[in-house]
């Protein structure tokens, strides 16, 4: 079986398959077993890890490799193929080596109508690299992303999962010039940028250096709902009340009361208006075997 059968690729993933090692050496593993420690602690069964685990792996590789599936799978006591699974159902998770920033622009209908795809081609051009490629310096991995639930401020570029909003071209080229210049853009919102692996470790639920959440507070084109609902005096409805013993608990129950009542009735009898006769070919089968 080849790694691409094993660990799977997305399609905007190109390029070769991962290649590595099957495990890790025994400094690494026995790092990695302090850290995974902590995290199955927190859950009453170990498998339920196995998210975390695979964001542990991947800040230690930059990617999902042979070697972090099989740590998982022996933390775990799972195969390889159930841990694989898993992997590869979520994008969060890579499967090509990434870089140290992975520059994700949204391409879904409102963001590409306000103008993601002219972002997305504007650094396919300038950094010289597709969709789910990397540049030569390791440091921006490229690719096109779905909703990222922030159509409030379309469009919108992520950084490590960090929101840049309002884009344009030229500020998603100023982006990616600064990073590539070691330096770190503040965030719309939310906590401060990491690098690709811290954001894995703090996904994986273990300290790193400190992050400060200094991003904007919520803008006002996300409580435009809300105030609208104020000004308008809307309000939400109160939930259906919990029906009593006195009411009806479901519509049309008298009818099916009642059917229920015909059904346990003894069957009727004959009726005494018609007579019964009895020893006849047609009512006695002793009366037809004596004929």
């Amino acid at each position: 079986m080849t790694i691409f059968l094993e660990l799977g690729q997305r399609p905007d993933e190109p390029g070769p398959p991962i290649n590595g090692p099957a495990s890790y050496p025994a400094d690494v593993v026995s790092r990695l077993e302090a850290d995974a420690a902590v995290i199955v602690a927190r859950y009453p069964q170990a498998r339920s890890a196995l998210l975390p685990l695979l964001h542990l792996v991947q800040s230690e590789d930059g990617c999902l490799t042979p070697a972090g599936i099989a740590f998982c799978a022996s933390q775990l006591n799972l195969s390889h193929a159930e841990v694989t699974a898993v992997a590869t159902f979520y994008s969060m998770y890579r499967r090509t080596p990434t870089g140290d920033y992975l520059v994700g622009v949204c391409t879904n209908t409102l963001c590409a109508v306000m103008g993601g795809d002219a972002i997305l081609d504007t650094l396919e051009e300038h950094l010289g690299v597709a969709a789910g490629q990397t540049t030569a310096d390791s440091r921006i991995t490229l690719e096109h992303i779905e909703c990222n639930a922030a159509c409030d401020y379309a469009p919108v570029v992520m950084v490590n999962w960090e929101f840049y909003d309002n884009q344009t071209p030229s500020s998603a080229r100023d982006l990616v010039d600064a990073l590539r210049a070691g330096e770190s853009p503040k965030p719309s919102r939310g906590a401060s940028l990491c690098t690709f692996r811290d954001t894995a470790r703090i996904l994986a639920g273990l300290p790193i250096t400190e992050v400060a959440a200094d991003g904007a507070p919520t803008g006002a084109a996300t409580l435009a709902g809300l105030r609208f609902a104020r000004e308008h005096d809307m309000t939400a409805p109160s939930p259906d009340p919990q029906p009593s013993d006195t009411t009806d608990p479901q519509p049309g129950h008298e009818q099916a009361e009642a059917a229920e009542a015909v059904r346990d009735e003894p069957a009727p009898g004959p009726s005494a208006n018609v007579p019964v006769q009895s020893g006849t070919p047609e009512t006695d089968p002793k009366a037809a075997d004596s004929q």
